[in-house]
């Protein structure tokens, strides 16, 4: 099934400067000394696009006047197309604020084309921007149903009716006959298509004949497809002096969306990425703050990482107010398969697992979130240790073969042993404690501090057990007992 969805930006001149998550302010863009885009603000003050620069500034003498700016507009349509690439690999870009995804063999991935508009929306909201999506089986059909407010048409003979209803001058080449077409009384498409072709062709030229044709699905379209680039770097100019590192996240997703299509597009999951938090320039520059997310399961979507970003950026102080942001993906690695199993895990799976292990190190500290890491020793002390979690485990370390066990273990181990106080020629722990074991006797540890010891499992008075050793020290007559662990 052939579909496209086109993708307008009506307000992208106005939104480059002010995005829609931002505040609003009383803005203004001008071109060539007339007004262009407004706010809503400078709306609700009067100011209309058409107007002069002087009659804006007395509706709104305190708006904010910016000169359009073509290449930012262009930066920012890329980088919409960039995100547009989680969706489908074919994005080209039409003619004006315009972008158009080919989505027929996207539809089943996404759960058909509504639900894939809707994420498309969500996308292009987190980006900043506001869309108008047209939906068609031929790419310009798409195109001149986003212009003319949007709409979604699904089969071809539908298409042909509601192109005849739209309005002539949504076609670029005919709005320099505009004056003529109202003469002559044709308002409409399907007035125009009632004209003879040799002599619309004459008078407007052979590109509205093949707009029209390619938009009725009559002659194939050719595009020219976005090509990722070989590594991600994206960057984000804030226009203000951030000083609250909460308020970097709505930026911090739009950079994310970005990476989000990159990844999709080469096919790559992402195990750690870079934010840098620019500073003020010049004379008092300081370097830029880096805030790394380091994953333990790779990854190519965004939603645990803008979790993991929440809760680091929520923890931040900022050594001075930030200008812009740029994200880098520094380590990536190809993106592996969906699990082919046909019942899931009782629990979640190891990946649902790992992505909370991240989150309580984000919030936490990587310092608070330990592992176990086992090692092959008679020794209790040495037998295991705790690494941070990021910490790569080899599995021919924890496959050790740890030594055979003669008595249980306690559940809880001390992290240094204490020395008990002697009562009645017993070991004292709150009360006399009774051995109610055999001795297993450990001596290891030759090769840097021998030690040898006596293990008990003992009983106090309130039924708690414990595990006690009693030190052997030859050539003396003293003995020292110790605690090192408890039994659940």
């Amino acid at each position: 099934m052939r579909l496209w969805i086109a993708l307008y930006l009506p307000r992208l001149p106005l939104e480059v400067f002010c995005p829609n998550w931002s505040a609003d302010q009383c803005s203004v863009v001008i071109e060539q000394e007339g007004v262009l885009a407004v706010s809503r603000l400078a709306q609700q003050m009067g100011v209309r696009p058409g107007m002069r620069r002087s009659g804006a500034l007395m509706l709104a003498p305190e708006a904010q006047m910016h000169e359009r700016a073509p290449q930012q507009e262009q930066e920012a349509l890329h980088a919409v197309a960039l995100a547009m690439l989680q969706y489908t690999p074919q994005v080209a870009q039409g003619e004006g604020a315009a972008l158009l995804l080919d989505v027929g063999a996207s539809l089943r991935l996404f759960g058909g084309i509504r639900r894939l508009c809707r994420l498309v929306r969500d996308n292009l909201q987190k980006l900043g921007f506001t869309g108008v999506l047209g939906v068609a089986p031929t790419a310009r059909g798409a195109w001149l149903l986003a212009r003319n407010g949007g709409g979604r048409t699904l089969k071809l003979d539908s298409l042909q009716r509601e192109l005849q209803c739209l309005p002539v001058g949504l076609l670029t080449p005919l709005q320099r006959h505009q004056r003529w077409l109202d003469g002559i009384g044709c308002l409409s498409i399907g007035d125009l298509l009632r004209l003879p072709r040799p002599g619309l062709q004459r008078r407007c030229g052979s590109e509205v004949l093949e707009m029209l044709d390619a938009a009725q699905g009559l002659v194939p379209e050719l595009h020219e497809w976005l090509a990722a680039p070989h590594s991600f770097k994206a960057k984000l100019e804030l226009f203000g002096r951030i000083e609250n590192a909460d308020l970097l996240l709505a930026g911090a997703i739009r950079l994310l969306q970005q990476m989000t299509g990159w990844l999709c597009a080469h096919q790559f999951a992402v195990v750690r990425i870079r934010l840098l938090l620019e500073h003020e320039r010049g004379r008092e520059a300081c370097p830029p703050t880096p805030v790394e997310v380091v994953l333990a399961e790779a990854t190519w979507r965004d939603e645990h990482i803008i979790r993991l970003l929440k809760e680091r950026l929520g923890k931040l102080e900022l050594v001075a107010p930030v200008i812009g942001l740029v994200l880098e993906a520094p380590e990536v690695e190809p993106m592996a398969p969906l699990s082919d199993s046909l019942f899931p895990e009782p629990g979640g799976s190891p990946q649902d697992r790992q992505r909370l292990f991240e989150v309580l190190v984000a919030r936490l500290g990587a310092e608070n979130v330990l592992q176990a890491y086992p090692k092959a020793d008679h020794r209790p002390e040495v037998a295991n240790r705790w690494v941070p979690l990021h910490e790569k485990v080899r599995p021919a370390d924890v496959t050790a073969q740890l030594p055979p066990r003669a008595l249980p273990r306690p559940a809880f181990m001390l992290p240094k042993p204490i020395q008990l106080l002697m009562r009645d020629h017993r070991p004292f722990y709150g009360s006399c404690l009774r051995m109610v074991s055999t001795a297993e006797r450990i001596e290891a540890g030759w090769w840097s501090e021998t030690q040898s010891r006596d293990y008990f499992i003992a009983e106090g008075e309130d039924n708690a057990y414990y595990w006690v050793y009693r030190e052997r020290t030859p050539g003396t007559e003293e003995t020292r007992w110790y605690l090192q662990g408890l039994f659940a």
